[in-house]
């Protein structure tokens, strides 16, 4: 049977919510034998997706930055390079006992291929052993802003290590509506390897049931939508400076429903603007003018009636997430940007018109006063881009799949 290797980095669920798309999609073409790679809670989550193909799920230690408070600590993840730091082996390291790890695999199962994201060790035991590799990316070597020059040494090996890929995949929309553009700057040398397959976005119809008591309460307000995505260091960075302008006094009257992408119902609950906490379904019941609502996971259905009917959104970076707005909502957004690559879209995305960068508490506040009052320039070109906008990752990815195992039938 044709082996497929996929190879999931382990740091947010971006690369995780990708390669399950695409793997459902090529299971539903042929019959192919999985094998999944990736640590932590990208593991577990294989696992549990999984229960039936537990002995084809493989945890490898894959080399991950170091979280801090908002985000990665980048004082202990340069630290890290070299010297041990809270548990975490030296990098160099990290890096050559993992690819020792996956080596033995790849000698013991025999890929046909292999597709990784983000895992670009895997490029270079391929290569070693003459298997061709897909590597799906939204990064190559980012640009870097005057106070992180001292990336570049470290962005000339992650650069060098995604060459070795037999194809790279951008999981974008073709010049000139690339958002991760920022993100590319290919070399000629790989210029050749390279194809924009598109955003990796949900193909499968959600079938709508009846309405949700939170999809009844939102009636037809006008609303920003807040999304809290990624690890707990991320979501949680993400969550604090969304916290900080709530209680600005310019935010009063601003209502917000706030998704926190972690499965708890305890998050769930409605304020009114005097303070007042109610449960969605007591607030539906009553009828009540509420100023936020916060939801732990929003269902698919409610995800996207919550899209459709907001007026903006308010995100991260995270490229997923905001393919997903952008490209397939046509929603102008307000970027707060945690790491260097959240910089780089959202700076695309402010001059291309289609949203706002903001940073502080200050320029958040601002943010929305601006998105109301030029909203209809924002609609305009984010309309515009829609148009242009492809969607279709997941079949562009699998259709050169299977043509590069049909030509090695």
């Amino acid at each position: 049977m044709t082996k497929i290797g996929q190879f999931i980095y382990p740091w947010g669920n971006g690369h995780f919510s990708r390669m399950m798309r695409l793997n459902e999609k090529l299971k539903k073409m042929d019959d192919y034998e999985f094998h999944y790679f990736s640590k932590g809670d990208i593991y577990k989550k294989l696992l549990e997706k999984f229960p039936e193909e537990k002995e084809n799920i493989h945890e490898v230690l894959m080399p991950t930055p170091i979280d801090g408070k908002l985000g990665p600590s980048l004082t202990k993840s340069m630290l890290n390079f070299l010297f041990p730091v809270e548990e975490n082996k030296p990098l160099v390291t990290q890096i050559s006992s993992y690819l020792k790890d996956e080596g033995k695999l790849y000698n013991k199962i025999g890929f046909d291929l292999v597709i990784n994201d983000g895992d670009m060790g895997s490029n270079v035991l391929a290569e070693r052993r003459d298997i061709t590799s897909l590597f799906v990316t939204n990064q190559f070597k980012p640009k870097l802003w005057k106070t992180r020059f001292y990336f570049k040494p470290a962005l000339e090996f992650v650069a060098k290590q995604i060459s070795k890929a037999t194809k790279i995949l951008v999981a974008d929309s073709e010049p000139p509506y690339t958002m991760c553009e920022y993100n590319l700057n290919f070399t000629d040398e790989v210029k050749d390897k390279v194809v924009y397959v598109g955003h990796f976005t949900n193909e499968n119809r959600i079938e709508k049931t009846d309405p949700t008591d939170l999809e009844k309460l939102l009636g037809d307000t006008t609303y920003g939508y807040w999304m809290r995505t990624g690890n707990k260091s991320t979501n949680d960075g993400t969550g604090e400076r969304y916290e900080e302008a709530f209680h600005h006094p310019q935010m009063k009257n601003e209502k917000r429903i706030v998704s926190h992408a972690r499965n708890d119902p305890n998050i769930d609950r409605v304020l009114d603007k005097d303070g007042n906490e109610y449960s969605i379904s007591e607030a539906y019941e009553k009828g009540i003018d509420w100023i936020q609502i916060d939801k732990g996971f929003l269902s698919e259905q409610e995800k996207n009636t919550v899209l459709e009917r907001c007026k903006y959104a308010v995100v991260n970076g995270s490229h997923t997430v905001m393919g997903e707005i952008l490209g397939e909502h046509a929603k102008p957004i307000i970027g707060i940007p945690i790491y260097d690559e959240h910089t780089n879209q959202i700076n695309w995305t402010q001059e291309k018109n289609l949203g706002i960068f903001a940073q502080n508490r200050e320029q958040i506040v601002e943010a929305v006063s601006q998105m109301h009052e030029n909203y209809d320039e924002y609609f305009d070109s984010v309309k515009e881009f829609s148009v242009n906008f492809n969607g279709n990752g997941v079949s562009n990815t699998a259709k050169i799949a299977m043509e590069i195992l049909d030509e090695k039938k």
